[in-house]
Protein backbone atom coordinates (compact mmCIF):
# COMPACT_ATOMS: atom_id res chain seq x y z
CA UNK A 1 0.00 0.00 0.00
CA UNK A 2 3.10 2.61 0.08
CA UNK A 3 2.98 5.35 -2.42
CA UNK A 4 5.14 8.31 -3.75
CA UNK A 5 3.53 11.61 -2.17
CA UNK A 6 2.24 12.92 -5.14
CA UNK A 7 0.56 9.53 -6.83
CA UNK A 8 -2.80 9.17 -4.88
CA UNK A 9 -3.43 6.00 -7.21
CA UNK A 10 -0.42 4.40 -7.69
CA UNK A 11 0.65 2.69 -11.40
CA UNK A 12 -0.67 -0.58 -11.16
CA UNK A 13 -3.04 -0.48 -8.13
CA UNK A 14 -6.89 -1.17 -8.41
CA UNK A 15 -8.79 1.46 -7.02
CA UNK A 16 -11.26 -0.73 -5.64
CA UNK A 17 -9.41 -2.38 -3.30
CA UNK A 18 -7.46 0.83 -1.97
CA UNK A 19 -11.21 2.34 -1.34
CA UNK A 20 -12.05 -0.53 0.83
CA UNK A 21 -8.22 -0.78 2.36
CA UNK A 22 -8.75 3.67 2.75
CA UNK A 23 -12.36 3.20 4.20
CA UNK A 24 -11.18 0.86 7.17
CA UNK A 25 -8.44 3.73 7.76
CA UNK A 26 -10.44 6.25 7.76
CA UNK A 27 -13.37 4.75 10.39
CA UNK A 28 -10.48 4.07 12.73
CA UNK A 29 -8.89 7.47 12.97
CA UNK A 30 -12.39 8.90 13.54
CA UNK A 31 -13.69 6.61 15.92
CA UNK A 32 -10.21 6.11 17.64
CA UNK A 33 -7.99 8.54 16.76
CA UNK A 34 -5.84 5.64 15.49
CA UNK A 35 -3.46 6.45 12.37
CA UNK A 36 -2.96 3.09 9.81
CA UNK A 37 0.31 3.25 9.31
CA UNK A 38 0.21 3.21 5.19
CA UNK A 39 -1.52 5.62 5.36
CA UNK A 40 0.32 9.03 3.48
CA UNK A 41 1.66 11.34 5.57
CA UNK A 42 0.54 14.02 3.60
CA UNK A 43 -2.61 12.55 4.10
CA UNK A 44 -2.06 12.17 8.10
CA UNK A 45 -0.59 15.82 8.69
CA UNK A 46 -3.74 16.91 6.43
CA UNK A 47 -6.39 15.10 8.72
CA UNK A 48 -4.68 16.57 12.39
CA UNK A 49 -4.66 19.44 10.90
CA UNK A 50 -8.42 19.78 9.98
CA UNK A 51 -9.12 18.62 13.38
CA UNK A 52 -6.59 21.30 15.13
CA UNK A 53 -8.79 23.73 13.07
CA UNK A 54 -11.89 22.78 14.50
CA UNK A 55 -13.74 20.78 11.86
CA UNK A 56 -16.13 17.72 12.86
CA UNK A 57 -15.07 14.51 10.37
CA UNK A 58 -18.73 13.09 10.24
CA UNK A 59 -20.58 16.62 9.88
CA UNK A 60 -18.82 19.47 9.02
CA UNK A 61 -19.61 20.81 5.59
CA UNK A 62 -17.33 23.86 4.13
CA UNK A 63 -19.05 27.15 4.97
CA UNK A 64 -20.32 29.36 2.93
CA UNK A 65 -18.70 32.51 3.25
CA UNK A 66 -19.21 34.97 0.22
CA UNK A 67 -23.12 35.62 -1.26
CA UNK A 68 -23.27 36.63 -5.17
CA UNK A 69 -22.99 40.55 -4.76
CA UNK A 70 -19.27 39.81 -3.08
CA UNK A 71 -18.52 36.78 -4.91
CA UNK A 72 -19.10 39.06 -8.40
CA UNK A 73 -16.96 41.91 -6.49
CA UNK A 74 -14.40 39.64 -6.04
CA UNK A 75 -14.08 37.64 -8.99
CA UNK A 76 -13.95 41.48 -11.42
CA UNK A 77 -11.25 42.68 -9.18
CA UNK A 78 -9.03 39.02 -8.81
CA UNK A 79 -5.94 38.99 -10.96
CA UNK A 80 -6.97 34.87 -11.68
CA UNK A 81 -9.73 36.46 -13.76
CA UNK A 82 -7.35 36.79 -16.64
CA UNK A 83 -6.79 33.36 -16.74
CA UNK A 84 -10.22 31.79 -16.96
CA UNK A 85 -10.64 31.73 -20.48
CA UNK A 86 -6.74 29.57 -20.77
CA UNK A 87 -8.40 27.52 -18.36
CA UNK A 88 -11.55 26.83 -19.67
CA UNK A 89 -9.98 25.99 -23.25
CA UNK A 90 -7.30 23.50 -21.66
CA UNK A 91 -9.16 22.03 -18.85
CA UNK A 92 -13.14 22.73 -18.30
CA UNK A 93 -14.32 22.08 -22.16
CA UNK A 94 -12.89 18.36 -21.39
CA UNK A 95 -13.55 18.21 -18.10
CA UNK A 96 -17.28 18.79 -18.69
CA UNK A 97 -17.57 16.37 -21.52
CA UNK A 98 -15.83 13.96 -19.28
CA UNK A 99 -18.65 14.33 -16.56
CA UNK A 100 -15.76 16.07 -14.01
CA UNK A 101 -15.52 19.72 -12.21
CA UNK A 102 -13.10 22.50 -12.03
CA UNK A 103 -12.76 25.02 -9.80
CA UNK A 104 -10.35 27.62 -8.49
CA UNK A 105 -9.75 29.48 -5.47
CA UNK A 106 -8.07 32.41 -4.06
CA UNK A 107 -4.88 32.39 -2.02
CA UNK A 108 -7.52 32.31 1.10
CA UNK A 109 -9.43 29.38 0.34
CA UNK A 110 -12.58 30.75 -1.25
CA UNK A 111 -13.94 28.88 -4.58
CA UNK A 112 -14.44 31.88 -7.07
CA UNK A 113 -15.30 29.49 -10.12
CA UNK A 114 -16.61 26.18 -10.29
CA UNK A 115 -17.45 24.81 -13.74
CA UNK A 116 -17.65 21.63 -16.02
CA UNK A 117 -20.44 19.20 -16.01
CA UNK A 118 -23.55 20.47 -15.24
CA UNK A 119 -24.84 17.29 -13.38
CA UNK A 120 -21.90 16.77 -11.44
CA UNK A 121 -21.83 20.50 -9.85
CA UNK A 122 -25.40 19.91 -8.80
CA UNK A 123 -23.93 16.79 -7.07
CA UNK A 124 -21.43 18.67 -5.90
CA UNK A 125 -23.08 21.16 -4.44
CA UNK A 126 -24.85 19.18 -1.62
CA UNK A 127 -20.89 18.90 0.01
CA UNK A 128 -21.18 22.87 -0.63
CA UNK A 129 -18.51 22.39 -3.36
CA UNK A 130 -19.84 25.53 -5.39
CA UNK A 131 -18.96 29.47 -5.49
CA UNK A 132 -18.27 30.96 -2.43
CA UNK A 133 -17.70 28.09 -0.21
CA UNK A 134 -14.81 27.53 1.89
CA UNK A 135 -12.70 25.10 1.40
CA UNK A 136 -9.62 25.04 3.72
CA UNK A 137 -9.03 22.26 5.72
CA UNK A 138 -10.45 23.82 8.81
CA UNK A 139 -14.02 24.21 7.12
CA UNK A 140 -14.15 21.26 5.08
CA UNK A 141 -10.79 18.95 5.87
CA UNK A 142 -8.61 17.15 3.61
CA UNK A 143 -9.39 18.03 0.28
CA UNK A 144 -7.11 18.87 -3.14
CA UNK A 145 -8.00 22.85 -3.29
CA UNK A 146 -7.06 23.55 0.44
CA UNK A 147 -4.40 20.82 1.19
CA UNK A 148 -2.35 22.18 -1.93
CA UNK A 149 -2.74 25.65 -0.36
CA UNK A 150 -1.50 24.59 3.08
CA UNK A 151 1.29 23.17 1.70
CA UNK A 152 2.02 25.48 -1.17
CA UNK A 153 2.44 22.40 -3.70
CA UNK A 154 0.46 20.07 -6.03
CA UNK A 155 -1.66 17.64 -4.03
CA UNK A 156 -4.19 14.74 -5.12
CA UNK A 157 -6.69 13.46 -2.47
CA UNK A 158 -8.09 10.19 -3.42
CA UNK A 159 -11.73 9.06 -2.33
CA UNK A 160 -11.48 7.89 1.63
CA UNK A 161 -8.31 10.27 1.93
CA UNK A 162 -10.76 13.05 2.37
CA UNK A 163 -11.36 13.64 6.34
CA UNK A 164 -15.26 14.48 5.80
CA UNK A 165 -17.49 12.14 5.49
CA UNK A 166 -19.89 13.28 2.85
CA UNK A 167 -16.59 14.10 0.24
CA UNK A 168 -15.52 10.62 0.36
CA UNK A 169 -16.81 9.52 -2.70
CA UNK A 170 -14.92 12.10 -4.54
CA UNK A 171 -11.26 12.47 -5.74
CA UNK A 172 -9.63 15.72 -6.78
CA UNK A 173 -6.11 16.86 -8.30
CA UNK A 174 -5.10 20.75 -7.86
CA UNK A 175 -2.08 22.97 -8.05
CA UNK A 176 -1.05 26.04 -6.62
CA UNK A 177 -1.36 29.20 -9.13
CA UNK A 178 1.41 31.52 -8.45
CA UNK A 179 2.09 35.63 -9.42
CA UNK A 180 4.69 35.09 -12.19
CA UNK A 181 6.43 38.76 -10.61
CA UNK A 182 6.49 38.29 -6.89
CA UNK A 183 6.33 34.58 -6.48
CA UNK A 184 3.18 35.13 -4.57
CA UNK A 185 0.50 32.64 -4.56
CA UNK A 186 -2.88 33.88 -6.53
CA UNK A 187 -4.71 30.48 -5.64
CA UNK A 188 -5.67 27.14 -6.37
CA UNK A 189 -6.75 25.33 -9.85
CA UNK A 190 -8.63 21.83 -8.79
CA UNK A 191 -9.98 19.17 -11.06
CA UNK A 192 -12.69 17.00 -8.93
CA UNK A 193 -14.30 13.72 -9.88
CA UNK A 194 -14.38 9.76 -9.52
CA UNK A 195 -11.15 7.24 -9.33
CA UNK A 196 -9.84 8.66 -12.85
CA UNK A 197 -9.00 12.13 -11.54
CA UNK A 198 -6.21 10.87 -8.65
CA UNK A 199 -3.87 9.51 -11.00
CA UNK A 200 -0.77 10.89 -12.07
CA UNK A 201 -1.98 11.73 -15.61
CA UNK A 202 -4.56 14.08 -14.54
CA UNK A 203 -2.61 15.47 -12.13
CA UNK A 204 0.23 16.78 -14.78
CA UNK A 205 -2.61 18.14 -16.83
CA UNK A 206 -3.62 20.30 -13.73
CA UNK A 207 0.03 21.22 -13.72
CA UNK A 208 0.29 22.24 -17.13
CA UNK A 209 -2.64 24.05 -17.46
CA UNK A 210 -1.55 25.78 -14.03
CA UNK A 211 1.84 26.66 -16.16
CA UNK A 212 -0.22 27.61 -18.83
CA UNK A 213 -2.49 30.51 -16.83
CA UNK A 214 0.97 32.05 -15.13
CA UNK A 215 1.98 32.37 -18.87
CA UNK A 216 -0.96 33.88 -19.97
CA UNK A 217 -0.88 36.44 -17.06
CA UNK A 218 2.67 37.34 -17.62
CA UNK A 219 1.65 38.12 -21.35
CA UNK A 220 -1.39 40.15 -20.15
CA UNK A 221 1.40 42.68 -17.57
CA UNK A 222 3.00 42.98 -20.44
CA UNK A 223 0.08 44.36 -22.37
CA UNK A 224 -0.51 46.50 -19.76
CA UNK A 225 2.58 47.97 -19.52
CA UNK A 226 2.19 48.77 -23.09
CA UNK A 227 -0.76 51.29 -22.77
CA UNK A 228 -3.13 50.50 -26.12
CA UNK A 229 -2.83 52.81 -29.87
CA UNK A 230 -4.06 56.12 -29.87
CA UNK A 231 -7.48 57.24 -32.03
CA UNK A 232 -5.02 57.22 -35.34
CA UNK A 233 -4.33 53.65 -34.73
CA UNK A 234 -0.69 54.87 -36.44
CA UNK A 235 1.19 55.04 -32.62
CA UNK A 236 1.67 52.96 -29.20
CA UNK A 237 1.89 55.13 -26.53
CA UNK A 238 5.30 54.25 -24.77
CA UNK A 239 5.61 53.02 -21.24
CA UNK A 240 8.23 52.90 -18.85
CA UNK A 241 8.67 49.98 -16.37
CA UNK A 242 10.66 50.85 -12.89
CA UNK A 243 9.07 48.34 -10.30
CA UNK A 244 10.79 46.25 -8.48
CA UNK A 245 14.05 46.87 -11.18
CA UNK A 246 17.66 47.88 -10.92
CA UNK A 247 17.29 49.86 -14.52
CA UNK A 248 14.12 50.85 -16.18
CA UNK A 249 12.36 48.82 -19.09
CA UNK A 250 11.08 51.18 -21.89
CA UNK A 251 8.53 49.34 -24.16
CA UNK A 252 8.39 52.04 -27.70
CA UNK A 253 6.53 50.55 -30.70
CA UNK A 254 7.83 46.82 -31.07
CA UNK A 255 11.23 47.99 -29.80
CA UNK A 256 12.03 46.89 -25.79
CA UNK A 257 15.10 48.53 -24.37
CA UNK A 258 16.85 48.48 -21.02
CA UNK A 259 18.21 51.64 -19.74
CA UNK A 260 21.35 52.15 -17.33
CA UNK A 261 20.45 53.40 -13.92
CA UNK A 262 21.01 57.15 -14.31
CA UNK A 263 19.35 57.22 -17.96
CA UNK A 264 16.25 55.19 -15.82
CA UNK A 265 16.37 57.93 -13.01
CA UNK A 266 16.29 60.71 -15.80
CA UNK A 267 13.61 59.45 -18.08
CA UNK A 268 11.20 58.25 -14.71
CA UNK A 269 11.96 62.14 -13.42
CA UNK A 270 10.89 63.95 -16.37
CA UNK A 271 8.09 61.35 -17.60
CA UNK A 272 6.45 62.11 -14.10
CA UNK A 273 6.70 66.14 -14.53
CA UNK A 274 4.09 67.45 -17.35
CA UNK A 275 5.25 70.64 -17.08
CA UNK A 276 8.87 69.71 -17.46
CA UNK A 277 12.46 70.31 -15.38
CA UNK A 278 15.11 72.45 -15.56
CA UNK A 279 18.67 71.50 -15.44
CA UNK A 280 18.84 72.77 -11.87
CA UNK A 281 15.74 70.60 -10.86
CA UNK A 282 17.34 67.85 -12.18
CA UNK A 283 20.53 68.05 -10.41
CA UNK A 284 18.63 68.86 -7.18
CA UNK A 285 16.20 65.76 -8.19
CA UNK A 286 19.49 63.54 -8.80
CA UNK A 287 21.71 63.98 -5.89
CA UNK A 288 22.52 65.77 -3.08
CA UNK A 289 25.89 67.11 -4.03
CA UNK A 290 25.93 69.34 -6.38
CA UNK A 291 25.82 68.70 -10.05
CA UNK A 292 27.29 71.17 -12.71
CA UNK A 293 24.10 71.57 -14.84
CA UNK A 294 26.54 71.23 -18.12
CA UNK A 295 26.78 67.48 -16.52
CA UNK A 296 22.87 67.23 -16.43
CA UNK A 297 22.80 68.28 -19.86
CA UNK A 298 25.70 66.22 -21.38
CA UNK A 299 23.51 63.29 -19.22
CA UNK A 300 20.42 64.36 -20.87
CA UNK A 301 22.05 64.28 -24.37
CA UNK A 302 23.18 60.62 -24.48
CA UNK A 303 19.58 59.84 -22.66
CA UNK A 304 18.02 61.15 -26.59
CA UNK A 305 20.58 58.50 -27.98
CA UNK A 306 18.62 55.76 -26.58
CA UNK A 307 14.89 56.75 -26.15
CA UNK A 308 14.67 55.71 -29.66
CA UNK A 309 11.26 57.90 -31.44
CA UNK A 310 10.75 59.48 -28.05
CA UNK A 311 11.16 63.43 -28.42
CA UNK A 312 13.02 64.92 -25.49
CA UNK A 313 12.32 68.77 -25.37
CA UNK A 314 14.75 71.49 -23.76
CA UNK A 315 14.05 74.35 -21.30
CA UNK A 316 12.83 72.91 -19.86
CA UNK A 317 13.74 69.53 -20.20
CA UNK A 318 9.85 67.14 -21.64
CA UNK A 319 8.99 64.62 -23.33
CA UNK A 320 6.62 65.84 -26.13
CA UNK A 321 5.19 62.16 -26.26
CA UNK A 322 2.77 60.88 -23.89
CA UNK A 323 4.44 58.20 -21.94
CA UNK A 324 2.42 56.10 -19.44
CA UNK A 325 4.61 54.48 -16.16
CA UNK A 326 3.94 51.50 -14.06
CA UNK A 327 3.78 53.62 -11.27
CA UNK A 328 0.74 55.04 -12.53
CA UNK A 329 -0.48 52.35 -13.44
CA UNK A 330 -0.99 51.14 -9.56
CA UNK A 331 -2.16 54.83 -8.80
CA UNK A 332 -4.72 54.25 -11.05
CA UNK A 333 -5.38 51.19 -9.98
CA UNK A 334 -5.83 52.10 -6.53
CA UNK A 335 -7.65 55.53 -7.07
CA UNK A 336 -10.27 52.45 -9.20
CA UNK A 337 -10.35 50.74 -5.52
CA UNK A 338 -8.96 48.06 -7.64
CA UNK A 339 -6.34 46.99 -4.61
CA UNK A 340 -5.87 43.34 -6.08
CA UNK A 341 -4.87 44.41 -9.26
CA UNK A 342 -2.46 47.39 -7.48
CA UNK A 343 -0.73 44.65 -5.73
CA UNK A 344 -0.16 42.63 -8.74
CA UNK A 345 0.93 45.32 -10.95
CA UNK A 346 3.32 46.78 -7.83
CA UNK A 347 6.32 44.40 -8.74
CA UNK A 348 8.37 46.08 -6.23
CA UNK A 349 9.81 49.33 -5.10
CA UNK A 350 10.69 52.03 -7.53
CA UNK A 351 14.25 51.50 -8.71
CA UNK A 352 15.51 49.91 -5.49
CA UNK A 353 19.14 50.39 -6.74
CA UNK A 354 18.66 54.50 -6.84
CA UNK A 355 19.59 56.77 -3.74
CA UNK A 356 18.86 59.99 -6.36
CA UNK A 357 17.10 62.12 -3.84
CA UNK A 358 13.68 62.38 -5.77
CA UNK A 359 13.65 58.75 -6.97
CA UNK A 360 13.60 57.76 -3.20
CA UNK A 361 11.05 60.46 -2.13
CA UNK A 362 9.11 58.60 -5.17
CA UNK A 363 9.80 55.15 -4.09
CA UNK A 364 8.70 55.82 0.05
CA UNK A 365 5.19 57.47 -1.29
CA UNK A 366 4.50 54.91 -3.37
CA UNK A 367 5.41 52.49 -1.25
CA UNK A 368 3.50 53.54 1.94
CA UNK A 369 0.53 54.52 -0.73
CA UNK A 370 -0.14 50.68 -1.38
CA UNK A 371 0.42 49.63 2.70
CA UNK A 372 -2.11 52.44 3.25
CA UNK A 373 -4.75 51.13 1.20
CA UNK A 374 -3.58 47.48 2.35
CA UNK A 375 -3.86 47.98 5.78
CA UNK A 376 -7.08 49.97 5.68
CA UNK A 377 -8.87 47.52 3.68
CA UNK A 378 -9.56 43.83 4.57
CA UNK A 379 -8.84 41.63 1.40
CA UNK A 380 -7.01 39.05 3.11
CA UNK A 381 -6.03 37.57 -0.53
CA UNK A 382 -3.80 41.28 -1.38
CA UNK A 383 -2.63 41.37 2.06
CA UNK A 384 -0.97 37.68 1.66
CA UNK A 385 -0.13 38.43 -2.01
CA UNK A 386 1.81 42.24 -0.77
CA UNK A 387 3.14 40.09 2.31
CA UNK A 388 4.64 36.97 0.63
CA UNK A 389 6.63 39.56 -2.20
CA UNK A 390 10.46 40.19 -0.91
CA UNK A 391 9.19 44.14 -0.24
CA UNK A 392 6.21 42.24 2.18
CA UNK A 393 7.92 39.86 3.64
CA UNK A 394 9.54 41.69 7.15
CA UNK A 395 6.58 44.09 7.27
CA UNK A 396 4.80 43.38 10.85
CA UNK A 397 1.75 45.65 10.52
CA UNK A 398 0.98 43.99 7.02
CA UNK A 399 1.22 40.14 7.92
CA UNK A 400 0.11 41.38 11.75
CA UNK A 401 -3.34 43.25 9.43
CA UNK A 402 -3.36 39.89 7.43
CA UNK A 403 -3.81 37.64 10.69
CA UNK A 404 -6.49 39.91 11.90
CA UNK A 405 -8.75 39.46 8.74
CA UNK A 406 -8.16 35.93 8.38
CA UNK A 407 -10.58 33.37 9.27
CA UNK A 408 -8.74 30.85 11.86
CA UNK A 409 -10.22 28.21 9.36
CA UNK A 410 -7.45 29.54 6.48
CA UNK A 411 -4.47 26.71 5.66
CA UNK A 412 -2.34 29.87 5.91
CA UNK A 413 -3.47 30.99 9.70
CA UNK A 414 -0.82 29.05 10.94
CA UNK A 415 2.02 30.51 9.03
CA UNK A 416 0.70 34.06 9.10
CA UNK A 417 0.42 33.57 13.13
CA UNK A 418 4.20 31.54 12.86
CA UNK A 419 5.52 34.67 10.57
CA UNK A 420 4.18 37.85 13.25
CA UNK A 421 5.32 36.12 16.40
CA UNK A 422 8.83 35.81 14.75
CA UNK A 423 8.39 39.12 13.35
CA UNK A 424 7.10 40.70 16.92
CA UNK A 425 10.44 38.75 18.65
CA UNK A 426 12.42 40.03 16.30
CA UNK A 427 11.46 44.23 16.90
CA UNK A 428 11.60 43.36 20.73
Amino acid sequence: MGRTPDAAIPPGADPALLTRHLYRAHDEFVTSGRADPTLRPLVLDSWLRSLDGGMDPEHSLAALRLDEDALAEIRAAHPLATGMPVIRRLLIDSAGEAGLVVAVSDAAGQLLWVEGSHSLRTRAEGMHFMPGADWTEASAGTNAPGTALALDRPVQIFGPEHLARPVTPWSCSAAPIHDPDTGAVLGVLDLTGGPEVATMQSLNLVRATVAAVEAELRIERLKLRTPSTFSTGEWTMPSLDVLGGHGAVLHCGATTSRLSLRHSELLLLIALAPDGLTSAELAIGLSEDEHAQVTIRAEVSRLRSVIGPLELASRPYRLRNAVKTDVALVRDHLAAGHLRRAVATYRGPVLPASVAPAVEQLRDSLHMHVRSALLAGDDADALLSFADTGHGRDDFEVWERALHVLPVSSPRYAQVAAHVERLDAEQT
